[in-house]
């Protein structure tokens, strides 16, 4: 898939810009959206120069982006990009941040990149080719495989922000969840949908999701064996929640979520 290889060429593109940044965070100027969420230039030269790329070699193609207007396409393809997921991370120097590229065609998530500049590490899927996790470490890509955990009570449960469970009025969701796990943490944003595609938490919700944060998630966590769906159980981009798992735990996983 030509789109999925120029994906991950350009995911690191973009990292390597993102980390000229973060290694002077403190002089990063950190500005607010509307939503009050932050945003830094470093965010959006990093979604500029993927737009550039993307434009150059599919001129075509749609674009969905954070920092900027959406691009309207002429043909069934559509890119989703989110050019640093985990802005808060980021301009605090913890590097759990990722740059995120997600490809869709006639809506179906067909290919997915989650890049972690600062770690040297890459998580990539395309739809019937399998989920693939790069790192220093490795000589090459390896599988990307979720864990065999089947019971909840073994399992590390993640989220990005409590609060957000708070803002969406589900204080109840996080709480019976955590009662149920062996343990939780907030290694959260992109960066928990990561750990559970490669085998090491079996659980990431997030109650608030916009579709750039989600972009390729669904692709990336099914093509690991796990699954990844709004708190319905639909297997969406689009859901403005998330909940990604193991595949094992996740009907459990929406059961607690959905109790009254």
């Amino acid at each position: 898939m030509k789109r999925l290889e120029f994906a991950k060429k350009i995911a690191r593109e973009a990292g390597e810009l993102t980390l000229r940044y973060f290694y002077n965070h403190e002089h990063v100027i950190v500005e607010r959206k509307s939503d009050e969420s932050p945003v830094t230039v470093a965010d959006r030269e990093a979604e500029n120069l993927l737009r550039q790329r993307i434009s150059e070699q599919f001129p075509d193609d749609a674009i969905l982006g954070e920092e900027f207007p959406n691009r309207e396409g002429h043909n069934d393809f559509r890119w989703i990009l989110d050019p640093i997921d985990g802005t808060k991370s980021f301009i605090h120097g913890v590097p759990i941040y990722s740059t995120l590229i997600g490809i869709e065609q006639n809506g179906v998530s067909m290919g997915g990149v989650i890049a972690l500049p600062a770690l040297s590490e890459l998580v990539w899927a395309g739809r019937g080719l399998g989920a693939w996790h790069e790192t220093t470490r490795f000589e090459k890509p390896i599988p990307a495989k979720v864990s065999n955990c089947r019971k909840i009570n073994e399992a590390l449960f993640l989220t990005s922000e409590v609060l957000t469970f708070d803002k969406s009025d589900r204080q109840n969701s996080y709480k019976r969840l955590e009662r149920n796990v062996c343990l939780t943490r907030t290694w959260g944003d992109a960066y928990g949908y990561f750990l559970v595609a490669t085998g090491r938490a079996e659980i990431m919700v997030d109650p608030i999701l916009s579709d750039w944060d989600a972009g390729p998630l669904l692709v990336i966590l099914e093509e690991a064996g796990g699954r990844f769906t709004d708190w319905k159980g639909t297997p969406t981009i689009s859901g403005k929640e998330g909940v990604g798992t193991n595949g094992f735990l996740h009907d459990n996983v929406l059961r607690i979520l959905n109790e009254t």
